[in-house]
Parts: C-alpha cells; sequence; structure tokens
C-alpha cells in the first residue's frame, strides 16, 4: 500500500464520555434524557473556537457534531442574520461541508425553513472576501469549500436562485471600458439588455444599489483576494500548508464555474479580464514542489477555460471553427501592428502559419519594451491602457500576448495521441489516483460528473478520463499485490532475484520488440507494434492452464523491478510500495497469441489446439503504438529504453480487464460523428427544458396505439384511466372484451398554458378516450396457435408506464421493490412489437441476472422466438432448454427450417402434388405460389360471401393436411365462424411458407459467423445484451451495420453513466441522423449506485452517479410506480417514506400468507439490541474488512431456532452490510449447524449490496459496526436492505449507535417502537395458523441478549431430539454447547486467524 492512513473513527464510548455528546444532550440530541435547556449563543461561539478550530477542524470532532443533529435541532433553527454570529455562520458551513463528504443529503434543513437562507448565504460570501485579520485561510478555505457545493447543487430551487444572482451579464461591471465595449458590440442582444440593466440601475435606490453591485462584482473581488493570497506564497523558504490548500479549493471553484454553461457565459470574459490562468502559471506556487497539485488543477482550468464551445449559443465548434478564430484573432493582430506599431511591421507582414507558434511571437515581441507591449495589449483590449496607471511587468505582458495568440493543439489530437495503458507515472501520482483511504477532505485533479456538460465531446472527455483512472486504481491495488507476493530481492551481483511467487505475474526470461510497423498517413506513431515474450511456465497445472488459456485481445502488464533491498527483507504493507520493490516502470500490452514451435501464433478456434513440449512459452503482444512513440522519442534523447528493462509480466482476471475495450469505444465515439437524436441531446448535456423528450411533447406522439392483451376486461380499461372519459365504439357488452385498441385525444399545438389554466381546463372537461375492441385473427387449428396472453392486472400508473413506453420519446420510469418493473417492462417490450413489426427493439441490463429475468417473462408473451436474440455471456443460466445466443439461434432456424420443410412435405401429399417440393425453402416458395395460392383462391370464390355454411367445410382442399388437428375443425353453427376458421387455417399455412423465406438467407449463407451476423442485422427483433457487453462490442456492432429503434433499460440506475449512454450509440446514422425513436429506463435511484471502487472517484467525482440518477435531478418527468406486491404492508412502512405515494396491491391484505403471522415470532419485523459480548463489539481484521461476532452468533443461532420450527432453509437469507462480516457468519454457520441435518444452511449468506434485485419471506440482517454507523448512513442502502423481505424481517445491531442517525431516522423511528429484545412464542411450529389479528395463546418469551439466544436454541435442539422418539431424531448430532466467554474468545481468535489468511 502506498503508506496513506485512515482517520479512525471515535467508538461509542468515546462519544459518550465526550464534551460535546454532554452539550448534545443538554442542548439538542433528538434521544436525550435530559430536560433540553434553552438556547445559548455562547455554546456556539465555544463549540466553535474549542472544539472546531481548536482542533482544526479535525474529521472526529466535525462527524461528531454533525451526526449529533447539531446543524439540524441547534444551529438552523436558531440563526437570526441579525443576531447571528460569525461562528455561527461559520458552523453551519462546516455542517454542510461534513455532509457533503459523509455524501448524504445536505440541503433538506434549508429547505424546510428556506427564509433566512438568503441572508446566511450573503453572510457567506462577505466572510469569503474577509482579510486574514478577521478570518483565517482555513476558515477560508471552509467557505470556499461551502461555495463549490452550492455550485454543484443548482438542482436545488433554494441553491440556484442564489448563485445565479453571481452569475448575471451583470458581472461585465467588472470588465475593462475597451473589453465591455468590444463584447457587448460582438453580441448585439446583449447590447441591448446592457441598456435595460442601466436603465434598472437608474431607478433603483441606494441600498438595492449597494447589494447589486455587491453581488455582481463578487467573483471579480474573489479572484483579487486569491492573488492576494497567491502572491504572498514566496519563491522559496517555508510555505504556509493551509494557503496552498486554499489556492487549490479557488481553482477547484473555478473549473467548476468554467465546465457549468450558465456559469461561464458571462463568468468566462471576467476571469479572462483578469488574466488569472496567466497570472497562475506565473506565480511561485507554480514553481515549487508543494504546487503540484495547483499545477495540475490549473492545467485543468487552462483547458475548460479556452473550451472549444460558443459561450452564446452553447454550440460546440469544430476544428475548423477553433482554426477559424485562432486566424481570425492573429490577423486582427497584424492589422493593428501594420497601423499603428511600426517595429512590428515584419511580423504584420508574415503569413499566419509562420508567426503562430509560441518561440515565433516571442522573437517578434521579446525586443520591444514593456511599454511598448502594454500599448499593444492595451489597444487589443487585454488590460487597461497607460493613461490608468496600472504598472505591469514584462513577463507577465508578453505571456498575455503569447497565450492569446499561440496556435492550440487540437483537444481531439491530443486524446488520439494519448496512451491508453497507464504507465508508472500516473499509477502512484494520488493526486489523480488516489489511495483507497481518501477521506474526502482534500481537493483532487479530478473531474467531475455533475448535472450538466458543456457538449457531447465534453461529456465523453470527462467519462473516458475518469474511467481510466477508476481502472487505473484498480490495476495499480493488482501490481501491489503480484509484486509485492514476487518478493523481488537484489542478489550480491546486483542481479534481481524473486524469492516468492504470484498466480498472477511472471519473471521474464527474454522480452524483443519484433514489429514497428510504418505510421499510417496523417500520424507520426507507428501503426502496430508488436513484441515477443518469453517466461516459464513451472507451475500447477491449473495455473499453467490459466497462463496457457490467455485469449486474444486480454491485457496485461509489463513491469519492470529493480529491488536495492538484500535477500530476505521482509515486505512491509504500512510502507510505501515501491522503494521497497524498486518499480521502475510499467507498460501495457494486449495479447495476440501463444507462438508455437516455429513461431507462429496459434489463431484462437483452431481444434485441437497443438501441444507444446517443456515449459517455455512465448506470447505475441501488441505494445501500445502512441506510448512506444513518446518512449523511443525520450531514448532518443539519452533516455534509458524502456523496451529492454522489463522482467515480469502481469496477467488480470478476464472479468476485471475490460478498460481498455471500453476506453477505445469512447475515444472511437469522439472521433465520430456523434449523432445523438435531437429530441435527446439538450437533456442528455442538461440543458432546455427537462420534459422536452416526454412523448405529450413530442410531434411524433401516436394516438392511436394497440395495448393487445395488457388489459384483462374492459373494466380494468376504465380504472387505468380514472381521469379519463371513456367512449367504447360497441354498446354490446359481450363485444367489449380485449384486446383493444385505444385512441388518445389530439395534443393542442402552438399553445402554451400556464400549470394552473391547464389545471382548471382538466377540471371542467375530462379528456375523452375511445377505445375499440377487436378480435385476433384465428391463427390455425391447433391449442399452440392460440395467443399467449397477459395475466398481471397492471395498475393505472403501471399502465401509464405502458403507454408512455409505446410512445416515442424519453421514459423514465421509477420503480420502487416490489412494483412489478420487470412485467412493465416486458408488456411495453410485447406491445412495441405487436404495434411496431418492422421496428427492433435493444433490451439492455446491468447484470445477466436481470437479463435473464427479462427473458423468462417475454417467453410468456405472444412473441414468436426467432425473433428473439440474446448476445454476450451470461444466457447458459436462462432457467430454460431454449439457447438464444447467437448460434444457438442459428442451430434453432436450422432445425425450424427442417421442420417447416417437413410439414411442407405432408402439405403437398395431402394435395397430392408430385416431385420434391420441401427439398429447400427456394423450392417451397414456388409450391406455395403455384399450388397452395391458386387452390385457396378457387375455394376463395367458391365460398366467399355465399353464406353456405355446409360448402365451407365440403369445399375445403386443406382437409387431409389439418387431419392432425382436433377435430371436427368447422363447426357448422354459422357461417362467419366457419370463415373465419378456414382463413385461420390457411393463415396457418401461409406462416409455414413466410418463415421458410425467412430462412432462405441460411441457405446461401455457409458459415456460421455469417449466419450469426445475418440474425442480428435481419432475422432478430427483440435484441438484449448487457451494458458491459454493448461498451466492449460497439465497433464490431456498427461494423455489420446493426440498427435498432427503441431502447429498454432496466436496472438503468445501477448503469454508469457511460455504460448507459454507449448503447445509444451502437449503429451508424441514418443521413446524418439517429433512427432512434424510443428510449425507455426503469430503474430506482433510491436503491444502490453503480459500484466504484475507489472513495474519491465515488465522492469527490460523483462517478457512481448514473445517468438515470442524472435525469431525476435534472427533473425529467418520471413515471413513479406507486403499488408494490412483494412485502407486508408493515414491513413495507420501513421504507415506503423515501417513495412518493408507494402503497400495497390488494393482495398484500388478503392473501394467506400476508395475513397468517410469523410462527414463533410475537412480531413480523423487530429491530433486536446487541451489546458487546466478552467487551468486543465491531472488529477490523483488514482495512473495512467489519465483523461482530456477538450479532454473527446471534444471527444464526436465530436461523437455528426458526429451522427447528420447521421454516424452509430456502425462504431464509442471512445479509450483512460488510463483506467481512459475512464471512464470519459463513463460518459460524459451518461451526454450529452447517452440517446438521435437521437444520443445514440457509438460502443465501451474503451482503446487503449483492442481494439488491432479490427478495426472500425472511431477511435476518447484521448492521455489525458498534463504533460508527458507517456506509449503512447512505439511505440508498437502507432502502436495499429493509425491502429484501417478504413476510418477516428481524435485524440485529447497536440500537444507541443507529437511533441517533438523522437520514435513517424514518425506519428506525417505527423499528424503535417495538421492543428491543427478541420477542419469541417456542410453542408454535412453522405449521401454525395463527394470524395476525388472533391474539397470541402460546407462553411467550424474551430473549434478553446473546448468550441467552445462544443457550436457549441449546436447550431447545436438545429437548426436541430427546421427546422426539423416532429412530430417525435420535440418530442426530448434538450441538454444540454455546460459546462461553473463553470460548468466544478463543474462536473469535480462531476466526480472525482463517480471514487473514
Amino acid at each position: 500500500m502506498s503508506g496513506a492512513k485512515r482517520a479512525a473513527a471515535p467508538t461509542v464510548e468515546q462519544i459518550n464520555a465526550d464534551i460535546l455528546t454532554q452539550l448534545a444532550s443538554h442542548y439538542w440530541a433528538p434521544h436525550s434524557n435530559l430536560p433540553r435547556k434553552s438556547f445559548d449563543s455562547k455554546v456556539i461561539e465555544d463549540i466553535y473556537r474549542k472544539e472546531l478550530l481548536g482542533s482544526k477542524f479535525a474529521i472526529r470532532r466535525v462527524m461528531l457534531l454533525e451526526f449529533s443533529q447539531y446543524l439540524e435541532n441547534y444551529l438552523w433553527p436558531n440563526f437570526h442574520p441579525e443576531t447571528a454570529s460569525q461562528s455561527h455562520c461559520l458552523s453551519i458551513a462546516v455542517m454542510i461541508n461534513e455532509k457533503f463528504r459523509e455524501k448524504v443529503p445536505a440541503w433538506q434543513v434549508f429547505k424546510n425553513n428556506p427564509e433566512n437562507f438568503p441572508a446566511f448565504f450573503r453572510k457567506v460570501l462577505v466572510l469569503s472576501l474577509a482579510d486574514e485579520s478577521m478570518i483565517s485561510i482555513r476558515e477560508q478555505a471552509l467557505l470556499l469549500t461551502f461555495i463549490i457545493h452550492c455550485f454543484n447543487s443548482l438542482e436545488e430551487d433554494l441553491i440556484r436562485e442564489q448563485v445565479q444572482r453571481l452569475l448575471s451579464l451583470a458581472m461585465w461591471v467588472c470588465l475593462i471600458p475597451g473589453r465591455l465595449e468590444q463584447e457587448l458590440k460582438s453580441h448585439p442582444k446583449y447590447k441591448k439588455f446592457w441598456g435595460i440593466i442601466k436603465k434598472n440601475d437608474a431607478k433603483a435606490d441606494e441600498t438595492t444599489l449597494q447589494r447589486l453591485d455587491f453581488e455582481r462584482t463578487f467573483m471579480a473581488r474573489l479572484i483579487d483576494h486569491f492573488f492576494t493570497v497567491l502572491n504572498s506564497i514566496p519563491e522559496t523558504g517555508d510555505v504556509s500548508k493551509q494557503k496552498v490548500h486554499y489556492c487549490e479549493r479557488f481553482l477547484e471553484l473555478m473549473i467548476d464555474m468554467e465546465s457549468l454553461l450558465p456559469a461561464r457565459r458571462f463568468f468566462n470574459a471576467v476571469m479572462d479580464n483578469a488574466h488569472l490562468v496567466v497570472k497562475c502559471r506565473l506565480s511561485k506556487l507554480a514553481e515549487r514542489k508543494e504546487g503540484k497539485l495547483f499545477t495540475q488543477l490549473l492545467g485543468s482550468l487552462k483547458f475548460y477555460a479556452g473550451f472549444e464551445i460558443d459561450e452564446r449559443t452553447g454550440e460546440a465548434l469544430t476544428d475548423h471553427d477553433m482554426t477559424n478564430l485562432h486566424y481570425d484573432r492573429i490577423i486582427s493582430l497584424q492589422r493593428g501592428a501594420f497601423k499603428y506599431f511600426p517595429e512590428l511591421k515584419k511580423f504584420s507582414m508574415a503569413n499566419v502559419g509562420s508567426i503562430d507558434t509560441r518561440e515565433k511571437l516571442l522573437a517578434h515581441f521579446e525586443p520591444l519594451s514593456t511599454e511598448k507591449l502594454h500599448e499593444i495589449a492595451a489597444y487589443l483590449n487585454i488590460v487597461p491602457p497607460l493613461e490608468s496607471g496600472e504598472k505591469l511587468d514584462k513577463e507577465l505582458l508578453l505571456e498575455l500576448l503569447v497565450s492569446r495568440h499561440e496556435r492550440r493543439p487540437s483537444q481531439l489530437e491530443a486524446l488520439n495521441q494519448m496512451p491508453l495503458y497507464p504507465t508508472e507515472e500516473i499509477l502512484w501520482d494520488e493526486n489523480i489516483v488516489p489511495t483507497e483511504y481518501f477521506s474526502g477532505e482534500d481537493c483532487l485533479a479530478l473531474q467531475k460528473l455533475n448535472l450538466q456538460f458543456l457538449t457531447l465531446h465534453d461529456y465523453l472527455l470527462r467519462n473516458f478520463n475518469l474511467f481510466r483512472l477508476e481502472s487505473t486504481y484498480e490495476i495499480r491495488q493488482d501490481i501491489e499485490d503480484s509484486i509485492s507476493r514476487m518478493k523481488p530481492w537484489q542478489a550480491e551481483d546486483g542481479r534481481t532475484i524473486f524469492g516468492g511467487w504470484a498466480r498472477m505475474a511472471l519473471p521474464i526470461t527474454t522480452f524483443s520488440v519484433v514489429e514497428v510497423a510504418k505510421p499510417n498517413i496523417g500520424e507520426n506513431h507507428p501503426s502496430q507494434v508488436r513484441a515477443d515474450v518469453t517466461v516459464t511456465l513451472n507451475l500447477r497445472d491449473a495455473i499453467k492452464a490459466e497462463w496457457e488459456g490467455m485469449r486474444k485481445h486480454d491485457v496485461a502488464f509489463l513491469v519492470t523491478v529493480r529491488p536495492t533491498r538484500s535477500y530476505g527483507t521482509r515486505y512491509n504493507e504500512k510502507e510505501p510500495f515501491i522503494p521497497q520493490v524498486g518499480l521502475t516502470y510499467v507498460r501495457g500490452c494486449e495479447i495476440e497469441g501463444l507462438l508455437d514451435e516455429n513461431g507462429e501464433v496459434i489463431e484462437e478456434g483452431i481444434e485441437p489446439k497443438p501441444e507444446l513440449k517443456g515449459e517455455v512459452r512465448t506470447y505475441r503482444v501488441w505494445l501500445d503504438p502512441n506510448q512506444y512513440q513518446q518512449d523511443m522519442a525520450k531514448t532518443a534523447v539519452g533516455g534509458e529504453d524502456v523496451y529492454e528493462t522489463f522482467n515480469v509480466i502481469m496477467r488480470r482476471k478476464p472479468k476485471e480487464n475490460n478498460f481498455k475495450a471500453v476506453l477505445e469505444t469512447i475515444r472511437d465515439l469522439m472521433n465520430t460523428e456523434c449523432v445523438v437524436p435531437d429530441w435527446l441531446h439538450d437533456i442528455i448535456l442538461g440543458y432546455g427544458d427537462p420534459g422536452a423528450a416526454h412523448y405529450t411533447k413530442m410531434d411524433t406522439s401516436v394516438l392511436t396505439l394497440d395495448f393487445v392483451d395488457t388489459f384483462l376486461d374492459i373494466n380494468h380499461l376504465k380504472a387505468s384511466f380514472p381521469d379519463s372519459e371513456i367512449k367504447v365504439t360497441t354498446d354490446n357488452p359481450s363485444l367489449q372484451i380485449p384486446p383493444f385498441k385505444v385512441t388518445f385525444p389530439a395534443r393542442t399545438s402552438g399553445t402554451k398554458r400556464k400549470k394552473d389554466e391547464e389545471t382548471e381546463v382538466n377540471v371542467q372537461t375530462k379528456p375523452e378516450i375511445t377505445v375499440e375492441p377487436y378480435v385476433i385473427p384465428n391463427r390455425g387449428p391447433y391449442p399452440f396457435n392460440q395467443p399467449k396472453k397477459n395475466t398481471i392486472p397492471f395498475t393505472s400508473t403501471q399502465i401509464e408506464a405502458i403507454r408512455a413506453g409505446m410512445q416515442p420519446g424519453l421514459t423514465m420510469v421509477v420503480g420502487p421493490p416490489g412494483t412489478g418493473k420487470t412485467d412493465v417492462a416486458v408488456q411495453i417490450i410485447s406491445n412495441i412489437y405487436h404495434n411496431f413489426p418492422d421496428q427492433r427493439t435493444l433490451i439492455v441490463t446491468h447484470s445477466n441476472q436481470a437479463l435473464n429475468q427479462l427473458f423468462e417473462k417475454i417467453m410468456a408473451l405472444d412473441i414468436d422466438e426467432r425473433h428473439l436474440l440474446r448476445l454476450g455471456h451470461g444466457e447458459e443460466s436462462l432457467e430454460t432448454e431454449k439457447d438464444f445466443s447467437r448460434y444457438g439461434r442459428v442451430n434453432f432456424v436450422l432445425a425450424r427450417r427442417l421442420e417447416l420443410l417437413k410439414e411442407v412435405a405432408r402439405l403437398q401429399e395431402s394435395l397430392g402434388v408430385p416431385g420434391d417440393v420441401s427439398y429447400t425453402c427456394e423450392t417451397a416458395g414456388h409450391f406455395f405460389l403455384y399450388q397452395v395460392l391458386s387452390r385457396w383462391e378457387k375455394y376463395l370464390s367458391k365460398v366467399k360471401g355465399k353464406g353456405d355454411v355446409k360448402a365451407i367445410a365440403e369445399e375445403f382442399p386443406f382437409e387431409q393436411f389439418f387431419a392432425n388437428a382436433p377435430q371436427p375443425i368447422f363447426h357448422g353453427r354459422s357461417y362467419e365462424e366457419d370463415m373465419e376458421i378456414s382463413e385461420g387455417c390457411f393463415r396457418y399455412i401461409k406462416k409455414i411458407f413466410t418463415e421458410l423465406e425467412e430462412f432462405r438467407a441460411f441457405e446461401l449463407l455457409r458459415s456460421g459467423a455469417d449466419r450469426s451476423k445475418y440474425l442480428l442485422i435481419k432475422e432478430a427483433k427483440i435484441i438484449a445484451m448487457t451494458c458491459t457487453h454493448a461498451a466492449l462490442k460497439r465497433r464490431d456492432l456498427v461494423e455489420v451495420g446493426f440498427k435498432y429503434d427503441n431502447i429498454l433499460m432496466e436496472e438503468s440506475a445501477q448503469i454508469l453513466e457511460i455504460e448507459t449512454f454507449i448503447p445509444l450509440l451502437l449503429q451508424n446514422p441514418e443521413d446524418g441522423f439517429s433512427r432512434l425513436k424510443r428510449w425507455i429506463m426503469i430503474g430506482d435511484h433510491h436503491q444502490l449506485p453503480p459500484v466504484i471502487k475507489n472513495m474519491a472517484f465515488q465522492k469527490f467525482s460523483n462517478m457512481e452517479q448514473s445517468l438515470f440518477t442524472r435525469l431525476v435531478r435534472l427533473m425529467v418527468p418520471t413515471v413513479d410506480l406507486d403499488a408494490q406486491g412483494r412485502a407486508r404492508a408493515s414491513i413495507c412502512n420501513l421504507y415506503n417514506w423515501r417513495y412518493n405515494r408507494l402503497g400495497n396491491l390488494p393482495h398484500v391484505m388478503l392473501w394467506h400468507e400476508f395475513r397468517r403471522a410469523n410462527p414463533g415470532f410475537v412480531h413480523d419485523f423487530q429491530l433486536i439490541n446487541v451489546e458487546n459480548f466478552n467487551g468486543v463489539g465491531e472488529s477490523e481484521p483488514n482495512p473495512y474488512f467489519f465483523q461482530n461476532l456477538a450479532e454473527a452468533e446471534y444471527i444464526v443461532a436465530l436461523f437455528m431456532y426458526m429451522r427447528l420450527l420447521g421454516y424452509p432453509a430456502d425462504k431464509i437469507s442471512i445479509l450483512t452490510t460488510y463483506n467481512g462480516q459475512k464471512h464470519l457468519i459463513r463460518d459460524v454457520i459451518n461451526q454450529r449447524c452447517g452440517d446438521n441435518p435437521l437444520i443445514g444452511r440457509p438460502s443465501k449468506v451474503t451482503t446487503v449490496d449483492r442481494f439488491q434485485g432479490q427478495q426472500n419471506d425472511y431477511i435476518l440482517l447484521s448492521l455489525v459496526r458498534t463504533k460508527a454507523v458507517g456506509h449503512l448512513r447512505d439511505v440508498r442502502r437502507l432502502v436495499v436492505a429493509m425491502s429484501r423481505a417478504r413476510l418477516g424481517l428481524y435485524i440485529v445491531a447497536r440500537v444507541s449507535l443507529f437511533q441517533n442517525c438523522y437520514e435513517l431516522s424514518p425506519a428506525f423511528n417505527q423499528l424503535m417502537q417495538r421492543p428491543l429484545q427478541l420477542h419469541l412464542v417456542p410453542g408454535e411450529n412453522y405449521q401454525s395458523g395463527r394470524k395476525v389479528s388472533d391474539p397470541i395463546r402460546s407462553r411467550t418469551m424474551v430473549i434478553e441478549n446473546m448468550p441467552r439466544m445462544a443457550q436457549f436454541v441449546y436447550d431447545f435442539y436438545k429437548s426436541m431430539v430427546e421427546t422426539k422418539p423416532s429412530q430417525q431424531m435420535r440418530r442426530m448430532p448434538s450441538l454444540r454447547p454455546p460459546a462461553t466467554e473463553r470460548k468466544v474468545q478463543e474462536e473469535s481468535k480462531e476466526e480472525k486467524k482463517q480471514e487473514q489468511t
């Protein structure tokens, strides 16, 4: 590890003894037993001066205060603008910053009581401009952090209202007069608004003008304040860390503002006017080693300051546009030089290409005097004129002129020249790839994924950089793990020797570059670089097979280690990694394949694979051409040749090693014309009307929709549209049966009413919906011809989600636990399939499990399975005999073709037609055209419209063919009925030949690859894949011409932002337009987000935010499913407060299983308090590997009790919030009952995070922590934990810790209304029929603590075995006695040893 330390959380004992806890108990703590004292401002002053400022804002003190609800119950309720002190304001800012650090909702306290927020915000702004005599630099940095959080929360109306005041056009009062005139001249619209501002100012009173002046000049004054701090940092000697931190935070704020279009629109000119980037670059801090992070942040700020965007319109500028702007700027300078500055005559006459580099510009301008440079800069409106008296040094003036006019490298070119593999320089730079111990206090040189993006290029670039660096963090962990296991040491002769071994790494015997191909036209790096890596595989067979099984395109890493430590030196994890192992270089490579004995690459797919003799193996690998070019350039100027030094090759697990393919996909998107549908473009970037892509605002919305089998009957339909008038086209009740076509009223175009006016109209007249029942045409006489039907009575909200999904546009469905998200998704897919048969739908999910659940439900609906296709791995786990993979579908088509040709042969025989017409699809087609169709037409001419019932059966030409159908085919009851049957029979025959015509291509295409491509681009109508597969295979899909019209995404809130975006672009645009018509996203942003392993990327960069969550934050309209059918109503109440009107489906109250009490328990859910046992609560043998032995023993004893009562093991799951506890519980089960046939093991023992998307009847949950709440404080994790149980939920936890958590209080307040000791009814068994409403007639029992529970279960088991006389019971093994104090200690030590092993 890198030697970094993590802040330790205070223990409960420390918390209870703490002065802050005592103060909280007297003044604001919610669960205090002491009488509440009245507000005393001195308390706030003392806490701030002694506990916060006095401790230098130590995390532990701040955590303790924030957790005690100091802000909610004391600071904000008692904030009054007139009387609030500086300490009061700073305390509030510190609490908000802590909430952001902890990633818990921060603004709710202000939203609940908003009237004083504007005054508080103003006080913060005033304080942030105060000098050091009033407020320290440390405190100013805290206020900057608060302002940063405000700029990153613009979706909150309260915050946006205040921030917008600082960023209006009026802030241009800070520009120098010449620059202001220039800006207004180039933007005529702004000139008009400027005039209005001036008029309004003339009418305003003195107080208003002062307020306006403060708001308009705030950003410019903040920049000046920053310059004061920056200029106070000396070139050499000691430097204040707080000043450096302040400067870093300030640049973070500037980057955040420049990367938001509404913020930069007017601010960019103000920042440029202040010459912020240039002055920072020339500052003393930029030259010092302490300024490394400052310089990295400055690079990011420079990038955004010159970003390729038109601030006025928000349009992205192309390379051509940027070149034109550059030429305009330099030609303007040449004209001015020619006219006013004869010293630059030579410069003014030169062509642009010869003078626009930094060197050439310096050559022309450096000889000029400072005054002359000032004159030129003033002429260009860069600085005020000389007469203003402002003195500027020559270095600054030169840099201003040169940086403004030098040729800028294209951002895209720079990206294309960037190596994709991380090197040692990036891997161990903790400013951009932080350690796992990132606390959230410091600022980092990382980009952020927030609400809005400047352009699609910016969107892709930020995701590209963050995805690359997050992968780099995981690669660093793998390298550190493998190399430390290999124990590199220095031998006495200076050689490197390896004293250990690693499964994932091997010493390299020889390495040689074998090919450096010529560059492609227009590129300066080789088109391809290949090398051979030779290793010796003297390993166990299983590991040897893993190395030999490396596939083409697998990524590996070549490492150079030069250890300086002597033989036998132990590796110490607490010390920095690089000095211990002497790591020098890291380079990535991609496997092409193993070489055979002749030195040729063994191609994949060759069976049997050639056997290689001995243990020496040589791999041919591709190196990164960009990296190779950079390395060779350094070698050319005297640097070391990296490629002669490698001595270790490291591989990674295939599932974790797809980062390069995803990065290549993102880079491909940036190099192609990335065409997102017009209706989606602005929404993805976060601008414009959030509801613009909703079907109600789309011009392409469809008025009449066929809902197929969505409705069960006409009453179901009427209940689904409660706010509409239903008009059925027939009054005959016997004809009012599904399926229904529904026509909705046309949208009134061209009128924009306010919401309240719309409401008034809706109250007066309900919209009229026309419903037309229709009969599905008869499909044939066989039972399997009957269409499959939906059986789910969808709620009105689900129907709205289905209706929205069928319409063009963006549909977002928020599906709380148990609300039938998958059923809605499947019905949308089915309805689109039937309404738009020519369209193709792409299904994307986060996991294979979700995809399989979708597919299993799709197969139950009326969708022809030949139109289904499943891409990627994972189809193996489909619970069906059918294979929906590419090759599985090819085999299905070939088998189906033979099956249909047999039917053709049978038809030919029944008609007595000679010849072999069933040989191919082509001959079958001729047979249909000349023999079948002619007979049908002849038949129709005889019976159609004649009304003769008997003739229908007598003249029917295919009677013999349908002899194997249920008889009689014709019932003779009515002409219409029999005629429909005969037409159904012909439809059946016609479908055979239609399918054969579709399969005809399979006779022409001979290879499996060609057939599967045809299936993908022509035959399949519903194509499913995971988001990872889409990201990996985009290039291949685009190359084969993959096309689709609709996307449905399940689990959207669990998919990374970029992995949600890539599936939109798996096809090339047609005539410059995307053919995408619908995008349906189904997810739940109140459950857990995508998994990001590194806390810095999760917290600082907000990389865990899914696109679904971001669109919800942007107020994009959603359909919120509002009725759950999974859990008892009482259990649902534990999490339904998090949702908008989440209720219960009727069956939750009516079904027997929900009305029946949980046998053996007094309550259907309970929170059970578990105290320390043997003096131990939580323990942490490894970082973040939390365990709690008392809770593990309790929960296993509870499981054993349930099994002894007869509860089925597969209906019980044990969940916990930490991996360490999961392993400990599994160990305890193995020791106590795992092999006992009477008890056994539960369905699953896993973490809450892993169990998302699953459910079970009974959940036993361990919360583990006793010192700090930990990551359960993320309410999303709480929602998942509480919503997994259907019938019973039993939670073991330290109540005194969790009851004080403000975010969790809605759930814990309910849990704490019931006893905190487990109440049992041991006299019942699983077959007991007691209802929830029945009184308990058996004896109840209260379990005081964990030892009591363990002893009770032991005695219970013993008595059960002894009292049951059966032979089988007597043979049952005896249980291990419950753990005593001593035994617990021994077992705990043993388990810790096992875990660490």
